[in-house]
């Protein structure tokens, strides 16, 4: 993730999570709806990575696992089977967005099976809520809850330090967390579930990013910064005796106790003019290992160093391997090889040019060698190669110049980690992604190891836009935070690369033609160039268009319904108009600056605007604008509109804030009067998909509050009723920037998220129609099956499996149904890409709208969790309808 990360979140809070966060929220006069429910399977929309991990933590008992935090997008478990990542902070709800901001994880080393996390996003008012610490006993299959009494920030300045949150390797029932802005540290005894100051602890921390912001951001004080214990002075059972806390101080930036937590003193002889980012333990010989920078990170930093500390003389040793005098970056990712503690490793996470480095030495640091040397400069020599052909958009369409290379190794590399049971497998955590090696010793020999992204399943995009056109080659235009939006043309696959000619970091809006989806436009904050671009052949392909004067951002667009001309509202100036593709602009009269901008989707030349209350329409193609007569919309500017497809002057409009009017709104005449939906509570997006088979109308979909319950909601009868079709344990936070249905396929649903990518969501209900394949009531399959049924991970009393079933017949299957029983009282608990049903032993799923058809030769895989007792052997039999299925 670049630099503009932290403004990617602020855009989106100053876009409606500032006005209309539900935390907020005041009992509406509705009546009680009773909302269906409807069964759907959710997955991303594959991006594969696209923000900052400032995290990873191994645990370091058990072989192949290990957690990832991220800034915004919650926490992800490794499943070494498939090499993927799970989602674990996807249950975090509206009310509380804030905890899907991670500031530290910690995964207990004496029993596996309980993880921790520190959740919260902002330490100022942009998150309404305080922060928490969470408790899982099944490895963030399910989460426990305890709210603390001040916030956090796994968005704000020092992220990259840590980890805040540590577990006593000895007495796994005590546990420290360092907190931000002056709170002190903190501790628990009874395994998380409450908490209490450390009120002898000497020193809260000092240092603030920014002392000026008046935001509260970059002014927090980052306070205690990381926690770490010395498990060789301590015994099973008991606590340990010594504990080191970093501290955000540059004059006391390493504190020590010897007595388990009862005294504490400042660390004599330690360097000082630096924060500690991170302090790594190597018990068996007996150092302490710190990386200094002179900033918190994880942006800045200009110099920086890595000493030693001897535990057992108090010895202190420069290690750095760059004189400080010509380091120009801090370090921070730091890590000991657990097999060959001899070796350490470190990065310079705030060298954005020419390339991140990473250090490495095999002698506890007496003597270093780098990931990359200069032969000649500009010429580089690299120990790796990269291979990012699994996400070849991390070459960012570049074409650098030496010292430059693409794909670079990183920036913001704050997280690095040897496997603890595998010398060979290193993790680091960078800006944009989660890369990894498993051949890290070549570095020893002389050969060349392999950095390779290590990220699916890892999701970390701000979506601030979405369409889905009606034809064409896409499926889906998305406009996301810091890497500007994606063309997809199959979701199961990371496109081959972000928009570019020109490229945005963050794209703010798009839209298509109606009529002629061919022609796109997008909008959003370049480093250099137009602020517009334009696509003449299904988003394949863009131009930059021409900025008029006055243009700072993005800001929103709406295309004619025949591609003729186009609306534009920008940061910076007022509305404008251009026919043509924006070679030059008129302003538009009758509208005021900052309007949000929509066009009608049957007349070219209907366009309309909502700002503050009042709505605008157009009909000489954004010329002029005139303000409707409706009245009773909301007051604030937390508000997203749309026409809808094929109906003149059909529009409808959400948002609102707690204290005024908040709501779902509907005009059949272009917006000169609107009704206010009785039965929805509050609605802040609002998207049209295909009709329900029998329907005339399209299916309105929006991220709302119906029935006093926070989801989303389907309606197929113009908004008569509503299912919700997410769950308690899909709700991704805030949902509220966009959404859209599919035009092609009924039931399908874009959900835009603040953090975990665009997540889209298929029926299960067989009355739909369309799409991917029939319903689960379709013929009986006829033809050889061929079933694989595989344990991915497992716990005390809890596990998780996949099961594929094969088609290996000479016929393709319209529809299927598979059976089995199991043999030791297991008990499905969740279950994604089927539908299932479970009585006693039997188990019988069928397949979803999607993924009914399966061609001969071909698979179809879905997987769940359970519990289980007693034993957790696999099913012996499978059953395809009538058929017995042949066990892989």
């Amino acid at each position: 993730m670049r630099r503009t990360r932290i403004l990617t979140a602020v855009l989106a809070l100053a876009a409606g999570l500032l006005a209309g966060t539900p935390p907020a929220l005041a009992a509406h006069d509705t009546a009680h709806v009773a909302v269906a429910a409807d069964t759907y399977t959710w997955s991303n929309a594959r991006i594969d990575g696209g923000g900052f991990v400032p995290g990873i933590v191994f645990n370091r008992t058990e072989k192949n696992l290990a957690y990832a935090r991220t800034d915004i997008g919650g926490a992800y478990r490794w499943q070494e089977t498939t090499k993927t990542w799970t989602p674990l902070l996807d249950s975090v709800g509206w009310d509380e967005w804030g905890h899907t901001g991670v500031v530290s994880l910690a995964s207990d080393p004496v029993a596996p099976d309980k993880v921790y996390a520190a959740v919260g996003t902002y330490t100022n008012s942009w998150d309404p809520t305080n922060g928490a610490v969470l408790r899982s006993a099944d490895r963030g299959a399910s989460w426990q809850k305890t709210d603390l009494p001040f916030k956090l920030g796994g968005n704000m300045p020092g992220r990259g330090m840590g980890e805040r949150l540590a577990i006593d390797p000895n007495r796994d029932s005590v546990l420290y967390l360092g907190a931000p802005s002056g709170k002190g540290l903190w501790r628990s005894t009874d395994s998380g579930v409450t908490w209490s100051q450390v009120t002898n602890f000497p020193d809260v921390g000092n240092y603030v990013q920014d002392s000026t912001d008046t935001t509260g951001y970059a002014s927090d004080n980052q306070g205690i910064v990381w926690v770490t214990f010395d498990e060789s002075t301590g015994t099973a059972g008991s606590a340990t005796r010594t504990v080191y806390v970093g501290v955000a101080d540059k004059d006391n930036a390493v504190y020590r106790s010897t007595d388990a937590g009862a005294t504490w003193t400042r660390l004599a002889g330690q360097p000082t003019g630096y924060l500690a980012h991170k302090g790594v333990l190597d018990a068996k010989n007996g150092y302490l290992y710190l990386a200094y920078s002179d900033k918190g990170g994880p942006y800045d930093g200009g110099k920086g160093g890595l000493w030693r500390y001897a535990t057992a003389t108090g010895t202190w040793t420069n290690i750095s391997p760059v004189a400080e005098a010509d380091t120009y970056f801090g370090f921070s990712g730091l890590t000991v090889d657990r097999q060959h503690p001899g070796t350490v490793m470190a990065t310079a996470y705030s060298s954005w040019w020419p390339d991140t480095q990473l250090f490495r030495s095999t002698d506890s640091g007496a003597t270093w060698t780098k990931a990359w040397d200069y032969t000649s400069y500009p010429n580089r020599s690299n120990r790796y190669t990269i291979d990012v052909s699994s996400s070849p958009w991390l070459t960012f369409g570049a074409n650098p110049s030496p010292p430059e290379q693409s794909p670079k190794l990183g920036w913001m590399t704050e997280s690095l980690e040897i496997d603890p049971f595998n010398s060979d497998r290193m993790m680091y955590g960078t800006g944009a992604t989660l890369y990894g090696t498993e051949d890290l010793t070549k570095w020893d020999s002389g050969g060349q190891f392999t950095v390779k992204p290590m990220v699916r399943g890892l999701e970390e995009t701000s979506v601030a836009d979405l369409a889905a056109p009606p034809s064409g080659g896409a499926q889906l235009f998305s406009a996301l935070g810091d890497i500007g939006g994606f063309r997809h043309t199959d979701l199961t696959k990371v496109p081959s690369m972000m928009y570019t000619s020109p490229a945005f970091t963050t794209t703010t809006s798009l839209d298509f033609a109606e009529s002629n989806p061919n022609t796109v436009v997008r909008v959003g904050n370049p480093d250099s160039g137009p602020h517009i671009a334009f696509s003449t052949d299904n988003g394949a392909d863009w131009f930059g268009g021409t900025d008029p004067s006055g243009v700072s951002g993005g800001g929103t667009v709406a295309a004619a319904s025949d591609g003729s001309r186009f609306v534009w509202s920008p940061a910076g100036t007022g509305v404008r108009y251009t026919t043509g593709f924006g070679s030059s602009w008129s302003a538009s009269s009758g509208i005021p600056a900052g309007a949000v901008v929509e066009s009608d989707r049957v007349d070219p030349k209907t366009f309309y605007g909502f700002e503050s209350g009042r709505f605008y329409v157009s009909s000489d193609g954004g010329a002029t604008f005139t303000a409707s007569a409706a009245t009773g919309l909301p007051s604030g500017d937390s508000v997203r509109f749309k026409a809808l497809p094929g109906t003149k002057g059909d529009v409808w409009l959400a948002g609102g804030a707690a204290d005024g009017a908040y709501g779902l709104w509907h005009s059949t005449d272009g917006g000169a009067a609107f009704t206010k939906l009785a039965n929805v509570d509050q609605a802040d997006t609002i998207g049209f998909g295909k009709a329900a088979p029998g329907a005339s109308y399209q299916t309105l979909y929006t991220s709302a509050k119906i029935g006093s319950v926070r989801g989303i909601f389907r309606s197929t009868d113009e908004g008569a009723s509503w299912t919700r079709v997410n769950d308690d344990a899909h709700q991704w936070g805030w949902t509220g920037a966009a959404i859209t249905g599919d035009p092609r396929v009924y039931g399908r649903v874009y959900v835009s998220t603040n953090g975990r990518g665009v997540i889209y969501g298929d029926t299960s209900d067989t009355g739909g129609g369309g799409g991917d394949g029939g319903g689960g009531t379709g013929p009986t399959p006829s033809g050889a099956c061929t079933v694989a049924y595989t344990v991915t991970n497992q716990w005390t009393g809890g596990f998780q499996a996949d099961v594929r079933l094969t088609n290996t017949g000479s016929a393709a299957w319209s529809g299927w149904s598979l059976g089995w029983s199991f043999p030791g009282g297991q008990t499905i608990g969740q279950l994604w890409n089927a539908d299932w049903t479970q009585s006693g032993a039997a188990v019988t799923t069928r397949n979803v709208g999607w993924n009914g058809t399966v061609a001969a030769g071909s698979s179809v895989s879905f997987g769940f969790t359970g519990t289980w007792s007693g034993s957790n052997d696999r099913p012996t039999a499978f059953k395809l309808g009538d058929r017995t299925c042949t066990v892989a």
